[in-house]
């Protein structure tokens, strides 16, 4: 209650700050892209929405082009001045970007479309030139704001973090920008607020919505010692954090700099799209000069000028990867870049490591194997009795266990640690002792068999008392509990699985049979991790290697595409090309999915674009396309594949 009433006075500033989501994002923008906030507001020139000059130009050029068909005013007869004048406010933009290019050297659609408009009005077509200029303009207007939705959907992230926050400093609470706050404050979050941090809960108890971080759709407990992510939204209870990472070292702001990269690097894909939509141009100028040689037909000329579009592929590309990339955020990835994101859509072999990878890197109690005529309980009870001082982590498992069992754990009047045998106790005055078969041995305690057969992928701690056997326990590393479907929608996706493992084999392999593994390596060194990623690359395979350890980094650095788990050790996470902040392994099937997904989605727009192209420009050179349907083919051709690239953006959440 004391942490509850501390935030009461931070109650109603909370609520006030989820009236100025604009504040927040502006806040956070500010936080999170500085030095640079602007850098990238050249890449698209029309992401902006629809603005009254163009729509008083798109309506000029339609007034135009009916004045000019119902001859309204023509007092010359071989100019029209009405058309010179649409064409002259309408096809400026156009024009004016066309020149840009000639100036780069740069071989665009906006170039083609510009002789195509110059022809048409110089062999007195100039309703067929207004009709193209309409469709040129109209076209952008929509590619824009397709674009534009795009880049909004990624923004989103941004508006989500507090502009200022609750900090305990001196024993009192002070209200501080979210820039002045340092690692090691205390931040207060209050029902409702969003953690502006990652840190470790110190006080309070609450529901957390995570899903814009881990992609859990279910809102997480955390109490005291459980760590939280910044960007989430504390949904019940009052919470007290103490802060491990600001800034673009949260969880937060590794997936702010996992867009930013997406949207300044180039994909191989991406270079190969621009350089398609150039050839295509090359090759519509070229079909005209052919049409004409043969035909001396200037609309047919103009036709196969006008139905070529490349920007499908040009706009769309891009589009696709930070869609994705967007995406992946969501379901708790960070993908370090668009060339990541095409790695992952060829990927054809996952390789894991096994501890807190497959499995939870922390030993539990798997099975408690009484001897005859004694109890579970009194097995766990002698057992957590004799290792309730030990520092081992089988010994640490056993007592919490116990603990969770709700066993009366006494206290031991003596105890020693025996290395490499386990542990010998004096409880209530008997002698205990916990450890393995050696130990029990050496002490002429008996042991009938082992019954540990049926949890291969763990430990048999044997506890004895005065001589007497009592019976077994078996610890292991608990296996992720979707790691089995995340292995099954592997293979579903017809990707190889191996696991590559430092653990004895027959752990690994009883972990790696469970699983569905399909091939299994046990007792490597690093460096041996690394000679079988080697071999597999060398081999024309696409390998992902997922891992979490220090001694998984040189094997992530030379896969094709490194995956580390959020848990693992910062080396592994600087490693790695993706990140999986939420642990879940569910989610890295569903981000090779995606990655499939958006790979599929971009060489439907590249083979899309080839076929209405190269169709499209033999109708019209033989003189069954006319300017007029030449132009809507080309416009609706290019915002089909531009369309088709924004099923990759994530939805807009509704919060």
């Amino acid at each position: 209650m004391a942490l509850q009433d501390s935030l009461r006075p931070i109650l109603r500033r909370s609520s006030e700050e989820h009236t100025g989501p604009r504040d927040a994002g502006h806040a956070a923008e500010q936080d999170l892209h500085d030095p640079h906030p602007h850098e990238d507001d050249h890449d698209h020139g029309h992401e902006h929405a629809f603005e009254w000059p163009e729509a008083v130009r798109i309506a000029i050029v339609a007034l135009a082009a009916g004045a000019v068909w119902f001859r309204v005013w023509e007092p010359y007869p071989a100019v029209s001045v009405i058309g010179v004048l649409g064409l002259a406010i309408g096809g400026w933009p156009i024009l004016k970007e066309a020149f840009e290019n000639i100036v780069e050297r740069r071989m665009t659609m906006e170039l083609s479309m510009t002789i195509a408009i110059v022809a048409a009005a110089a062999i007195g077509e100039f309703f067929t030139a207004l009709v193209i200029a309409l469709f040129v303009l109209v076209a952008e207007v929509l590619e824009g704001m397709t674009v534009g939705r795009g880049r909004k959907a990624i923004r989103d992230l941004l508006e989500f973090l507090p502009r200022e926050v609750s900090v305990r400093r001196a024993g009192s609470i002070r209200l501080v920008g979210a820039e002045a706050v340092m690692v090691g404050d205390a931040v207060l979050v209050a029902p409702g607020g969003r953690i502006p941090v990652d840190g470790i809960v110190l006080d309070g108890h609450s529901f957390v919505d995570e899903s814009r971080i881990t992609g859990e759709s279910m809102p997480v407990e955390k109490t005291a010692g459980v760590r939280v992510f910044a960007g989430s939204i504390n949904q019940s209870g009052a919470l007290e954090i103490s802060v491990e990472r600001i800034g673009r070292d949260t969880s937060y702001g590794q997936i702010i700099d996992a867009v930013e990269r997406a949207e300044k690097s180039r994909a191989p894909v991406q270079r190969l799209a621009d350089r398609l939509a150039g050839y295509l141009v090359y090759f519509a100028l070229g079909s005209a000069v052919l049409t004409f040689a043969f035909t001396r037909d200037m609309r047919s000329t103009i036709s196969v000028v006008i139905v070529a579009g490349a920007c499908g592929i040009a706009a769309g590309t891009p589009l696709a990867i930070l869609g994705a990339i967007g995406r992946a955020a969501r379901l708790g990835a960070i993908v370090k870049g668009g060339i990541h994101l095409e790695t992952l859509g060829r990927v054809d072999t996952v390789v894991f490591d096994k501890t807190g990878t497959l499995t939870l890197g922390k030993p539990d109690v798997q099975q408690v194997m009484p001897a005859q005529g004694t109890s579970a309980n009194a097995v766990l009870a002698v057992a957590a009795a004799a290792e309730l001082r030990s520092e081992h982590p089988l010994g640490r498992a056993i007592v919490a266990y116990a603990r969770r069992q709700g066993c009366d754990i006494a206290e031991p009047s003596s105890f020693a640690y025996i290395p490499g045998r386990g542990i010998l106790a004096r409880v209530n005055d008997h002698v205990v002792l916990v450890g393995n078969q050696a130990l029990l041995a050496d002490n002429g305690v008996k042991v009938q068999g082992s019954a540990a057969g049926d949890a291969e992928a763990g430990a048999e701690v044997f506890v004895a008392q005065d001589g007497c056997l009592v019976g077994s326990i078996v610890v292991a590393d608990t296996v992720r509990p979707e790691a089995q479907r995340a292995v099954a929608t592997l293979h579903g996706m017809n990707i190889k699985t191996v696991l590559l493992s430092g653990d004895t084999r027959r752990v690994a392999s009883a972990v790696g049979a469970k699983l569905g593994v399909e091939e299994i390596e046990a007792e490597l060194l690093p460096e041996e991790k690394l000679s079988r990623i080697r071999k597999l690359v060398a081999q024309d395979r696409v390998v992902a290697m997922v891992g979490d350890g220090i001694n998984d980094a040189p094997a992530l650095a030379e896969a094709s595409v490194g995956i580390a788990m959020g848990s693992g050790t910062d080396v592994a996470r600087e490693s790695a090309d993706v990140v999986l902040l939420g642990n879940d392994l569910a989610r890295l099937a569903e981000t090779l999915a995606l990655a499939k997904q958006t790979r599929g989605i971009i060489w439907q727009n590249f083979a899309g674009t080839l076929i209405v192209d190269t169709l499209g420009i033999g109708l019209a050179a033989i003189g069954v396309l006319g300017p007029l349907l030449a132009a809507f083919i080309h416009v609706a051709s290019e915002l089909v594949f531009i369309l088709n690239s924004t099923r990759l953006l994530p939805g807009r959440d509704p919060r």
